[in-house]
């Protein structure tokens, strides 16, 4: 019994630092951002990164001299992806960054109609 206590501790201790990161919000649910979603810093957000959190300023550095993605800024930054999606939210919402929507996956084509168009093409040019 005291161990499975211990134990309990241990994972809640090790949440805290996050809940602080964030300074305790959540992701808004207008700021759904997939992993491969592009952000970049805005040119005059260098001199406003100064009342920044570490965290996020440090985001803004990554995020200075191009595009990168939500995942590859987790990456960078060794924080849980959610965590970075909540950061990207207030800088966002501060005007601090521009967000590029990922590239919609393109729609299955339809095999009948590939198949038809190959066959027609076979019969005009001949294969």
């Amino acid at each position: 019994m005291h161990d499975d206590h211990e134990r309990e501790l241990e994972l809640t201790s090790s949440l805290v630092p996050l809940f602080v990161i964030t300074n305790g919000r959540s992701l808004p649910p207008d700021h759904e951002y997939e992993r491969t979603t592009l952000v970049c810093a805005q040119d005059e957000s260098a001199a406003t990164a100064r009342t920044l959190s570490p965290e996020a300023r440090v985001v803004m550095e990554l995020i200075a001299d191009g595009y990168l993605s939500v995942a590859e800024v987790a990456g960078h930054t060794h924080l849980p992806l959610g965590i970075v999606r909540i950061l990207l939210a207030q800088l966002e919402e501060g005007d601090l960054i521009f967000v590029r929507e990922p590239v919609p996956r393109a729609e299955r084509a339809d095999r009948e109609l590939l198949s038809a168009v190959l066959d027609g093409l076979k019969s005009r040019f001949g294969a």
